[in-house]
């Protein structure tokens, strides 16, 4: 299996060297045979260890999912990136393998909201491509998405000392997950209308509030992703080191203060300074990832042949270590690398578009993606303090997989667009 994910991942970066499109439609198809190959390997050793036929069944059930998304996306979005579906299918695939380890019951959950996801979130290329109208209305994305996250505030439930969900007849959602695409598009749409001081300064209060809102509920992994976003964005649309180190300098205040004010968050920095000391409480999370890390090592356990259910939340917030544990370092790192070649290709199409509007989106969006899996990996690896964000298309969650399907659907949608006008350029030359 690692040898099938290092070829994956290698044909993602070969992606990038190739110019024409064909020799990329080459590369595209050699990672698919490479996905469906590791797949199919993967379910064969989850069978040989439950012997399970609703297992057998669920591995059919994803591979007709994959073939459909695969073909339908190419059928109906002729100008789509390949790359972008190909990664997605991947990184989902491997969700799919170690949530099955994990807890079947939770995979097949997983499965079913990937499904519906991937149906809701169809019709976004077409929007993105055809509907110029969203720059119009930065207030609605800025008042729902303040709306939404002062709701959770005061009445959401608590997990783990921090207030992030409602429940709506028996369905958790988590609403940070939608406003961070909200807010993209509020922040976007007023600085395509204008970046004087006094819309930045508008749109920094509206930021700030948005940020302050979630400190207040704890949620202090999603502050820091608005944060960035927002600092990514300004500089982005103003090119003003001034703005960018004011900001950067007011971050930097509030993460201090954060460390005073919230007992919780003292909590998981003394757990990532020293989690040794405390290894039966606060320091047992962060310890068990990464005994499960090195118990694994280079090429893993294998499945079913390690423990990473000695892992408190191992299949949302540490995946990255059940991963590691039993399919290898190897194999988590290519994951990584994987996200990182997600992260490329939002960039490249965020340098292609030349309105600014979506320049800004691209640039937000991917800000907001690359982030997430610093804060996930890094809290994994004790790199940073966790933060408790999941991995995206990785993790088990719900509200996760919906908002990550559409952050990846509207990166696919400026991509269509943008190659609908390279080819009507093409055109346009070819007549005159």
């Amino acid at each position: 299996m690692i040898l099938l994910i290092a070829l994956d991942t290698y044909y993602n970066f070969r992606f990038f060297s190739v110019r024409d499109e064909e020799g990329k439609d080459r590369v595209c198809g050699r990672q698919l045979v490479c996905l469906f190959m590791l797949h199919f390997l993967a379910n064969v050793l989850i069978w040989l260890n439950t012997g399970s036929v609703t297992m057998l069944a669920f591995y059919g059930a994803q591979v007709l999912f994959f073939l459909l998304y695969i073909y339908l996306t190419r059928l109906f979005y002729r100008n789509s990136s390949k790359l972008l579906v190909n990664n997605m299918c991947t990184l989902l695939a491997t969700g799919f393998i170690i949530l099955t380890r994990l807890n079947p019951d939770r995979a097949m959950r997983q499965f079913a909201i990937v499904v519906v996801a991937a149906v809701v979130t169809w019709i976004i290329p077409f929007i993105i491509d055809r509907v110029w109208q969203l720059v119009t209305f930065p207030w609605v994305y800025g008042i729902l998405g303040l709306v939404l996250l002062a709701v959770v505030c005061v009445i959401g439930n608590t997990s783990y000392g921090a207030q992030l969900s409602l429940t709506f007849g028996g369905f958790t959602v988590q609403p940070s997950e939608f406003v961070k695409i909200s807010f993209v598009f509020f922040v976007a749409a007023m600085f395509y209308q204008s970046t004087d001081r006094d819309t930045i300064i508008k749109t920094t209060v509206v930021a700030a509030v948005h940020v302050l809102v979630l400190v207040l509920s704890k949620d202090l992994g999603s502050a820091l992703i608005f944060f960035v976003a927002y600092m990514t964005m300004l500089f982005v649309a103003t090119s003003s080191y001034l703005w960018f180190g004011a900001g950067i300098a007011g971050g930097s205040v509030a993460a201090v203060a954060a460390y005073y004010l919230f007992p919780h968050v003292r909590r998981r920095v003394e757990a990532w300074a020293d989690p040794w000391s405390d290894i039966a409480n606060k320091g047992y999370q962060v310890a068990q990832a990464l005994f499960a890390i090195g118990t694994g090592g280079w090429f893993g356990m294998g499945l079913y042949r390690g423990m990473p259910e000695k892992i408190p939340v191992v299949d949302k917030d540490f995946v990255f270590a059940a991963i590691s544990e039993e399919m290898g370092a190897l194999y988590a790192l290519c994951v990584l690398f994987l996200c990182l070649g997600c992260y490329m290709q939002f960039m490249m199409i965020a340098m292609k578009m030349q309105a600014m509007f979506y320049k800004l989106i691209a640039f937000g969006l991917g800000s907001v993606y690359i982030t997430q899996v610093f804060l996930t990996i890094g809290g994994v690896t004790k790199f940073i303090p966790s933060t408790g964000v999941t991995l995206p298309l990785v993790s088990y969650g719900g509200s996760s997989i919906v908002s990550t399907f559409i952050i990846f659907q509207v990166i696919q949608g400026l991509y269509v667009l943008k190659r609908g006008e390279e080819e009507e350029e093409e055109h346009s030359s070819e007549e005159e």
